[in-house]
């Protein structure tokens, strides 16, 4: 499905936001294109927008459309195909004895408080560290598609709750699983917590035996976000056609 006036994306209208202040890139502009309305952005539909390079940010489902900038790349990982690297191993060693847990979307003060510490620690002075926890409801707990909540714990006390070390928010594709995002503790010396949480996605959507795991945009040029083709073999979008990408090609 390669045009937006096709079926079933005939039923949504889309339109371009003003011009705002990339949140990656500095001194650049950015713009998104919005599909709406939300209420009819089903599973089905919203697989199919994933496919052409939108995800969501709550219930604002949008790709980027900027005017002088082609730097947001959607990628994707085969997760069938996928080979861990030897750093990749060591963590899924490390954290392999994490207790995991699937919830529906709910707020818990737990939750909202390993957020916090997590946005003060990493990405301090990015917007996200002074979020209030209606804009961080709003960020991570409203959806209209199927999404869930997994908790990463390290056991403790075999009679109570491991202590709680990571989160993913991720959605349930047609052929795939979406990581919305993921934050866990960031006080944890030498752990590899980010990592091990993309290998657990790669391993479940395994598991439910599906196709892909979509880690959002790669933007090459910004530290944050250019570690996503560190897992091989990755497709990014280019052009409206998925294309394999080595991270050694460049």
């Amino acid at each position: 499905m390669s045009q937006l006036n096709d079926l079933p994306f005939s039923t949504l209208h889309f339109y371009l936001t003003a011009p705002y202040a990339c949140s990656y890139l500095p001194d650049t502009a950015a713009r998104s294109q919005v599909a709406t309305p939300t209420n009819l952005i089903t599973r089905g539909i919203y697989s199919a927008l994933v496919q052409q390079g939108f995800r969501r940010s709550g219930t604002y489902t949008y790709r980027p459309r900027c005017d002088t900038c082609q730097a947001c790349q959607s990628i994707r990982i085969a997760a069938a195909e996928f080979l861990p690297s030897r750093s990749q191993r060591r963590a899924w060693q490390q954290h392999n004895g994490l207790q995991t847990s699937l919830h529906s979307l709910a707020d818990q003060p737990e939750y909202y408080a390993l957020y916090q510490r997590y946005q003060a620690a990493r990405h301090q002075h990015g917007g996200m560290d002074n979020d209030d926890h209606d804009a961080y409801e709003k960020f991570l707990l409203r959806s209209e598609v199927e999404s869930f909540i997994v908790e990463f714990r390290e056991p403790c006390d075999p009679n109570a709750p491991g202590i709680l070390r990571m989160i993913s928010v991720i959605d349930l594709l047609a052929d795939g699983l979406s990581s919305v995002y993921t934050f866990f503790e960031p006080d944890v010396a030498h752990s590899s917590f980010g990592v091990y949480n993309v290998l657990w996605q790669i391993d479940l959507c395994r598991q439910l035996k599906l196709d892909f795991v979509y880690l959002g945009y790669w933007i090459k040029d910004c530290r944050k976000m250019n570690y996503k083709t560190q897992y091989q073999p990755a497709q990014v979008l280019n052009h409206g056609t998925w294309q394999s990408y080595q991270k050694d090609a460049t």
